[in-house]
């Protein structure tokens, strides 16, 4: 299937919010080399669950670059997780509202491509008489 003119930007919002859970995932390991967490066993585990995904986030990325419509929606239910952290980051007992709107900007702004995206490939698909 040939790609959309939204289905390369999408990718690489994704794989720009892939790259940064790689980057937390570096930081946390930082803080568990340096000592700075409460239960090593916790940490690690958290450190696992940020590396797997990160995989798929990545995985997503390569998928909608391709044109994968599995891709697409895996990048939707990515940015709908992050917007709900955003607002737990929002309404929490340590809620900061700036720290919401950094995390919730780029997972509104993913979202309306990754909408585009999937617009055009089923008006694509209409036009090519497949469904």
């Amino acid at each position: 299937m040939p790609t959309n003119r939204f289905d390369r930007p999408a990718g690489i919002l994704v794989g720009l919010e892939g790259v940064g859970l790689v980057g937390l995932a570096a930081w946390q390991v930082l803080a568990l080399v340096s000592g700075d967490t409460g239960s090593p066993v916790s940490a690690i585990a958290l450190i696992v669950l940020t590396v797997i995904g990160a995989a798929v986030v990545l995985a997503f990325a390569a998928a909608i670059v391709r044109a994968r419509s599995w891709g697409r929606s895996g990048g939707i239910v990515t940015q709908l997780l992050i917007l709900a952290v955003a607002l737990g980051a929002a309404t929490g007992s340590f809620a900061d509202g700036t720290t919401a709107l950094v995390i919730a900007g780029p997972a509104v702004v993913a979202l309306v491509v990754l909408v585009l995206a999937v617009r055009d490939a089923g008006r694509t698909a209409d036009d090519d008489g497949t469904v």
